[in-house]
């Protein structure tokens, strides 16, 4: 799949989200077989990118290409000046949101509650597309509710203003993440335009990722919360869709040294007191409910030390329990 000139080693994009897909994050994806990450959705108000919260959110020196990085906002100029900016911090795409449900986005005529507004969007993917030399794409969804389904019409707009591919949550803005993704409408606009199309919502596995790219004949697929607590899902896609063969789910050494990796790059990234913060969300999606008394354990734990030695004394007893040999490394151990 191409965006633009920037062509992409497999389909498999992780989707954007706020607070999940961090640096940390989007570099063990991209290991695991993500072909692109997009950085966490960057307010257009340049103002407020000062705080430590956005420039966290910002394209780090050591992201994989390609950089790209969404933003989002109601003002075409404001949105402009934006995406220069993250285009002179190193990006090579600026997506824009226009797909985000959250209350907090839409209040303030952000993300999907554009939808209602068409000739704002025409405004907006104009003025970012000719004020930047690199790929414009945009992420929406398939409409404000059910009985405002458009994204056909935005799909017409979006590439008639230079927008270099479209991402499809098959779900309304109303649905929120409620109900099942339908990708009739994603179908529809595939057919009808000729940028590439990717589809979004509810893949989750090797078999679904292959069904929604056979019904919708999409170019691309983008993973969201099904990542979440299983990065693996890219390279298992990635290889049934290479293959036709199911891929080994990660043996229990592998998810050792994947969790202790993740919790390494985590409390580097962020320092000692927000890393362990920050890693007890990504720790609950492991754990929270197939092993509920170490997650109990994590949540009442302050210091970086602790959250190792708890996950490798527990992840070393089980593997004893199964009669297989210890492998985690010296090391990788720290004291509490």
């Amino acid at each position: 799949m191409h965006i633009g000139p920037v062509e992409l080693a497999n389909p498999l994009v992780l989707a954007p989200m706020t607070g999940v897909s961090d640096f940390p994050f989007r570099s063990l994806c991209r290991t695991l077989g993500a072909a692109m990450t997009v950085s966490e959705m960057l307010t257009s108000d340049i103002k407020l990118w000062s705080t430590r919260k956005s420039q966290l959110r910002m394209l780090q020196n050591q992201d994989k290409a390609p950089h790209a990085i969404q933003i989002a906002g109601t003002d075409p100029a404001q949105m402009s000046e934006a995406a220069r900016l993250c285009v002179d911090q190193g990006a090579q795409i600026i997506d824009i949101n226009m797909g985000c449900p959250a209350k907090k986005v839409c209040n303030v005529s952000a993300g999907s509650a554009l939808l209602q507004d068409v000739h704002l969007v025409t405004q907006i993917l104009q003025a970012v597309v000719g004020s930047v030399p690199v790929p414009v794409t945009l992420k929406i969804r398939t409409g404000w509710d059910r009985q405002n389904i458009n994204a056909l019409k935005i799909a017409y707009i979006a590439e008639h203003s230079g927008i270099q591919a479209l991402t499809i949550h098959g779900r309304t803005r109303a649905d929120r993440f409620q109900g099942s993704a339908e990708y009739e409408t994603i179908r529809q606009v595939k057919s009808k335009i000729s940028i590439p199309v990717i589809a979004n919502g509810d893949i989750d596995s090797p078999a679904k990722a292959k069904s929604v790219l056979d019904y919708t004949h999409a170019d691309g697929l983008l993973i969201g919360r099904a990542s979440q607590g299983n990065p693996w899902i890219f390279r298992e896609i990635k290889h049934y869709l290479t293959t036709g063969e199911y891929l080994s789910p990660p043996t229990i050494e592998e998810k050792c040294e994947t969790i202790l990796q993740l919790l390494r790059a985590i409390h580097n990234f962020y320092g000692d007191y927000l890393g362990v913060r920050v890693a007890r969300k990504h720790l609950s999606w492991f754990f929270k409910y197939d092993h509920p008394a170490l997650w109990r354990t994590i949540c009442q734990l302050e210091f970086a030390g602790q959250q190792y030695n708890a996950i490798e004394k527990f992840l070393y007893e089980l593997q004893n329990n199964r009669g297989i040999t210890k492998c985690i490394s010296n090391q990788n151990r720290l004291a509490a």
